[in-house]
């Protein structure tokens, strides 16, 4: 994991920049694969996030800020990006994009009944929001991801069990999965990308895998991050998930039967996230196994 180390001037510079109030306290914040955040104290009791981008570069930057900023303007509540004097809403430096963000006050979600029910009425909310003309088709952690790693398994010649599982379980779903209502996906909706007030859903973190896709393999992608407990589904957790969904948007027949095969899809795509991440890409960490979190889970009954 790749991190930035901000110093108090640094981040008054970025304050300053952005014609804000003077900063008194920097706090780093915890989270985040791929950016590094910190709370940032003002003199006007306000406080802000200075993220990041420690993994994509100023041109992916730009078009996840611009989507970001459209998901607000259309109600889906997630934070606007602030500009800074100049009008950017980026600021370089050392190759990096740098960014502020309101901070939001709240909890990280807890999977319960209640916080579920909202999470679903949400997520059925942004799926409703006509896709931007940009936005990308792809979901990075899918198909696309899948190839890079069989692709790298053969230049290391480090095909494992998992990887030829993952290349005979892509043919069959990719014969058993037909054409879905597609739309905008988050792709990543677990607790620590949601943030809960009372147990209801107060902000939408973290739109990175943001992408026009399949619809109902994003709400199924959401039962892997938030279903769960103890490596077995939850059946009330599904429930106030559907119910609240299904209050805002109604799932057809042809997606409620594809509801597993899009859950083992997802399932597999969080698998194969982990092993490039703590396989390839960092190995030799405590989570170098954690991948298997996810395949273990493959053969569990489901609750759909």
């Amino acid at each position: 994991m790749a991190y930035t180390e901000v110093s108090f001037e640094d981040a008054s510079d970025i304050v300053r920049a952005a014609g804000l109030s003077e900063l008194v306290h920097l706090e780093k914040l915890s989270g985040g694969w791929a950016n590094s955040n910190y709370k940032l104290s003002l003199t006007d009791n306000s406080k802000i996030v200075l993220k990041i981008w420690n993994e994509q570069s100023i041109d992916e930057v730009s078009y996840l800020l611009s989507i970001t900023t459209y998901l607000c303007d259309n109600d889906i509540p997630t934070p606007a990006p602030i500009k800074f004097s100049n009008g950017d809403l980026i600021m370089e430096k050392n190759g990096l994009a740098w960014t502020l963000l309101p901070f939001i006050e709240g909890a990280w979600l807890v999977p319960n009944t209640n916080s579920l029910y909202s999470l679903g009425r949400n997520q059925a909310r942004l799926h409703l929001v006509k896709p931007p003309a940009n936005l990308k088709e792809e979901f990075s952690m899918g198909y696309s991801l899948f190839e890079k790693l069989f692709s790298i398994a053969d230049e290391m010649d480090e095909w494992s069990d998992f990887l030829y599982m993952l290349k005979s379980e892509t043919l069959i779903l990719n014969q058993n999965i037909n054409e879905l209502p597609r739309g905008i996906i988050h792709g990543d909706l677990f607790p620590d990308n949601i943030l809960v007030t009372n147990d209801n859903v107060n902000t939408i973190l973290d739109f990175e895998e943001v992408c026009h896709d399949v619809l109902a393999f994003d709400l199924v992608m959401t039962f892997v991050g938030c279903g769960w407990h103890n490596g077995e589904p939850v059946f009330d957790r599904w429930k106030a998930l559907l119910d609240g969904y299904q209050s805002i948007r109604i799932l057809n027949q042809e997606e409620i039967n594809s509801l597993s095969d899009l859950h083992r899809l997802a399932t597999l795509s969080i698998a194969a996230w982990r092993y490039w991440q703590f396989v390839f890409n960092l190995p030799n960490t405590d989570h170098t196994d954690r991948y298997l979190e996810m395949t273990d889970r493959l053969n569990k009954q489901l609750p759909f």
